[in-house]
């Protein structure tokens, strides 16, 4: 994927960039792993509430920061699940291994959303898609995709 950056200005803004990448996401032979960098503050988990409204997620969706991982089922489409991640309290990658990412890494109707990507780095090198989320003074927020 070449990279792409645009500016994000209000919530509504916000939804219609996850919409379009929802739009264009289509299952692989493995999971689809989207990592979430981003300072705090930065906009990651409702960028994932956005891309969960997009999927036709009713649920409330949280961050899962003191839980590392929460799974929402799909109610349609290419994918049957979401599985929402925040590595930010993990001390390496490994332990992942304990919330069985490597079997939801191989299931291709799951799509992964990962926040703080840089606490698991062998992990996040193989992410689909890399999206970096920057505030901005005015209180909007510059995306980048790569």
């Amino acid at each position: 994927m070449e990279v792409r950056t645009s500016t994000i200005g209000t919530l509504a803004d916000m939804e219609q960039e996850a919409a379009t990448l929802v739009s264009r996401l289509m299952p692989g032979e493995t999971a689809t792993l989207i990592t979430l960098s981003g300072e705090l503050g930065a906009g990651k988990t409702t960028f994932t509430q956005s891309i969960a409204k997009a999927l036709g997620i009713t649920d409330v969706v949280n961050s899962p920061t003191f839980v590392i991982q929460k799974i929402y089922a799909i109610p349609s489409g290419a994918f049957s699940r979401l599985v929402h991640m925040d590595a930010y309290r993990l001390k390496d990658s490994s332990e992942l291994g304990v919330l069985g990412f490597d079997e939801l890494l191989s299931q291709p109707e799951t799509l992964i959303v990962l926040e703080w990507p840089e606490r698991v780095p062998d992990v996040a090198k193989d992410a689909t898609i890399h999206i970096t989320l920057e505030p901005l003074e005015d209180g909007s927020r510059r995306i980048t995709y790569a």
